[in-house]
């Protein structure tokens, strides 16, 4: 059963989530075109431009991203508290920086003094707004909309760029988080573009690896868009919650069994992140090969679909099999 976008994204349940969005039929939405001969990587830093604008403007950070040749996925994280804190003129400031059309908005960024009746409307502009900036539907209407007319106005038609709105999946709890990061950051090895993590280009991996190069004083490339950290120091809840030795080595262990296409991986082997989380590393590294079973609305251990379905009133959400098989460590009561 289709579960509505609505039911999907919760953030009292969690701030992550998986979108992906997908050219419609044969458009390119970057890569080479194999009829045409006609490249169109250029795109990509289209993208990354825009999202890096974007988290500027929303409260919203990116985990992860990989730009494929139709298609995109991002792992974005809500902070919706940072957005109930921001002051009237933040709000309104942000807002402007998109959708400036609004002269009352101009009125009060400029400072000039507003009627009663001027107040009342824009107090009114104020409770509109605020929940925009935390909204996963502006953000992604915000890039994808920019990106599909900059692509029809370069090659001269108009229509449909996307195949449709874009797919989300909730990422329930760290479980979740983990694997939907690494199966992002592992797409050009899976598709066979890549041979390592850091040369698979536009993603946030190898931004990442990039990024840790120049701490090193190595030349590399500007990190773009800005991501979310690693919480190395394990005491600030706003950042992602695992350290960047743990997660650097998961890719590297994963894209060497994935790519090796290796029957099975070895428990002794296995990163100690997965040994600490109890996750079966064969069934894991199977997943990231895409061979491992669905997660079509939800990911995350299985008790945590058991509880979004009840949650919304179903009996069971797809899924909630390879939970169980996959996150072989979580207690299932």
């Amino acid at each position: 059963m289709t579960i509505s976008r609505s039911q999907i994204i919760a953030l009292d349940s969690t701030p992550y989530y998986h979108c992906v969005s997908r050219c419609v039929r044969r458009a390119f939405l970057c890569g080479i075109d194999s009829v045409t001969g006609q490249s169109f990587d250029h795109r990509k830093q289209w993208i990354l431009d825009r999202l890096g604008m974007l988290t500027e403007v929303f409260a919203i950070d990116i985990c992860a991203y990989a730009l494929m040749s139709n298609h995109y996925h991002l792992v974005l994280r809500v902070d919706r508290e940072r957005v109930e804190a921001m002051s009237d003129h933040e709000v309104l400031g942000r807002w402007n920086v998109l959708f400036s059309g609004n002269p009352l908005i101009r009125m009060f960024l400029a400072g000039q003094k507003l009627s009663t009746v001027q107040e009342q409307m824009l107090a009114a502009l104020i409770r509109d707004i605020r929940p925009r900036l935390y909204d996963i539907s502006w953000f992604m209407r915000s890039l994808n909309e920019w990106i599909a007319r900059q692509a029809n106005k370069e090659d001269g038609c108009k229509g449909r760029f996307w195949e449709g709105r874009f797919r989300t999946q909730a990422l329930l709890d760290e479980y979740g988080l983990l694997t939907c990061m690494a199966y992002v950051d592992l797409n050009a090895i899976r598709a066979g573009i890549a041979d390592s993590p850091e040369h698979s280009d536009f993603s946030s991996i190898q931004a990442r690896i990039g990024a840790w190069g120049k701490a090193l004083g190595k030349e590399a490339a500007a990190q773009c868009p800005p991501l979310l950290g690693f919480n190395d120091s394990g005491t600030d809840d706003a950042l992602l919650p695992f350290t960047t030795l743990d997660y650097m080595e998961l890719v590297d262990w994963t894209a060497r069994n994935v790519r090796a296409d290796k029957a099975s991986a070895m428990d002794e082997d296995a990163p100690p992140i997965l040994v600490r989380m109890g996750i079966d590393s064969e069934r894991f590294t199977r997943q990231m090969r895409g061979e491992g079973g669905s997660f079509p609305t939800f990911i995350g251990a299985y008790h945590c679909l058991r509880d979004a379905a009840r949650e919304r009133g179903l009996h069971y959400v797809r899924g909630s099999g390879t939970a169980r098989r996959l996150f072989c460590g979580e207690m299932v009561s």
